[in-house]
């Protein structure tokens, strides 16, 4: 009798157990390929870095997490499953993320940006490109030609705000087209259109790939953009534990980038597809945008900017206020149980460093817009040096041994832009030192007023050989 009154109580017990222990959903809704986003989520999903901070105290104490990763090309599919409760948390740009909050709001439900993940206070990181044959090298050799964008996207506030800076109309100038990323890549190796603008990282991407060639950056219209990730508010109030558990894996996921940015280049590369070279020009140091969660001005203005462009466009039916759609307190604390400090890093501007000595010359690095780097096959770190002549003059070496050059990165030297150094224009003073640009206009002027000349990334090698000497 007393064996059965022990049996029955354990199985009481372990019932009134089982019928305490929930379940805790935590969906979150990823976009690879547009890798500017990876530390809100490729990267803490392959490293499996949400699970060292979701709580397992209090509350917490008897729940099992039901962990779901969902992967999208863009934000409007994202939003919709958020919409439908299917997602927890989601990362896109500011522009989609406006439309997010405008159904959220339609469906009687709110949701809210919780971080930042990257950006640019300037614009960089949209751009627009041409087929790599194109005569076109500026946005006023566009008019009258036909440009596709993917329509609502953060790309296509940046084109619209850059064509009415140049004096064109977009609806009268320049024939529009709303395209997907893929499909705009597609129709420009075919020469179906003009010219394609886009988000992270296609500008840069396809021209890599060698059928484009960017002519215009998103800085340059000196709007800002971002990238950053949102929740649905309802479920950020009743677990606000596991938002903050997210956020400190997203901080975890920078420190790592920030260490190792080629080994992770590597990674984001074997996930999508998208070349290590490409993925390291936004995450290596000086990269076209800053991995910077914090919610400065500059994008909150950005987000205002996206309301207010897509009110214009008849995308967007509701009034929505940028300020009430930011709420930074999960991230404040994320910020505190990570050691960091939040006002501090709201203050600071400054991209991930360059802090090196040029390797071939030993000396110190000091004027970044020359800074060059070179990444060679079969190395595991990028080599940097300290102006394009220097490092022009060690990739002649190095090829003499028979290896490889992966990649050749320099910068523009009016706005410190990051750029595929065989795609850059270069001008040349009569010392042999050459500096980069985007704009091959701007490197004209730049040759004139010094009795240079305009040169090619190829044509350099001659010149920089002697001069480095």
């Amino acid at each position: 009798m007393v064996i059965k009154k022990s049996l029955v109580g354990l199985m009481l017990t372990l019932a009134l157990g089982a019928a305490q222990a929930e379940t805790i959903r935590v969906a979150i809704g990823t976009q690879d390929t547009t890798i500017n986003c990876a530390t809100g989520g490729l990267i803490i999903r392959e490293l499996k870095l949400l699970e060292k901070y979701l709580p397992h105290d209090g509350k917490y104490k008897n729940v099992t997490y039901d962990i779901v990763w969902k992967n999208f090309t863009s934000g409007p599919p994202l939003t919709n499953e958020m919409v439908a409760d299917k997602l927890d948390i989601g990362s896109m740009a500011d522009f989609p993320g406006a439309l997010n909050a405008a159904a959220f709001k339609k469906a009687g439900k709110k949701s809210v940006f919780i971080t930042v993940l990257s950006g640019s206070p300037q614009g960089s990181g949209n751009g627009l490109v041409v087929p790599v044959d194109s005569p076109v090298t500026s946005l006023a050799g566009l008019k009258g030609k036909s440009i596709s964008v993917p329509f609502g996207s953060t790309a296509h506030g940046m084109l619209l705000r850059a064509l009415k800076n140049q004096g064109l109309d977009p609806e009268k100038d320049v024939n529009l087209v709303s395209q997907a990323p893929e499909v705009g890549g597609t129709a420009l190796q075919s020469h179906k259109i003009d010219a394609h603008a886009d988000f992270v990282p296609f500008a840069e991407l396809f021209p890599y790939r060698g059928f484009a060639r960017k002519i215009f950056d998103g800085a340059e219209a000196n709007t800002p953009t971002f990238h950053g990730t949102l929740a649905n508010a309802e479920y950020a109030q009743k677990y606000p534990e596991i938002v903050v558990a997210f956020l400190r894996a997203a901080i975890e996921a920078d420190r790592l980038v920030s260490a190792d940015p080629e080994k992770y280049s590597e990674l984001i590369a074997k996930t999508t597809g998208i070349e290590a070279e490409v993925n390291y020009l936004f995450h290596g140091p000086l990269g076209l945008q800053t991995r910077d969660f914090t919610f400065k001005p500059e994008y909150r203005r950005a987000l205002k900017t996206a309301i207010d462009t897509l009110t214009l466009l008849g995308r967007n039916d509701t009034t929505l206020d940028a300020d009430a759609l930011i709420d930074d307190h999960y991230l404040r604390e994320a910020f505190k149980l990570s050691g960091l400090d939040y006002d501090k890093q709201l203050k600071t501007y400054g991209k991930h460093p360059l802090v090196a000595n040029d390797a071939r010359t030993g000396t110190t690095i000091k004027d970044l817009k020359r800074a060059t780097q070179v990444w060679v096959e079969g190395e595991p770190k990028v080599r940097n040096y300290a102006s394009p002549e220097s490092a022009l003059f060690a990739v002649r070496e190095i090829e003499k041994t028979g290896k490889k050059i992966r990649v050749v990165f320099v910068h523009d030297r009016q706005s410190g832009l990051k750029l595929l150094a065989n795609l850059a224009w270069f001008a040349r003073n009569p010392n042999g030192q050459i500096d980069a640009y985007l704009q091959k206009d701007a490197a004209e002027a730049a040759a004139r007023s010094v009795g240079g000349s305009v040169v090619s990334f190829a044509s350099t090698f001659a010149v920089t050989a002697q001069a480095a000497r």
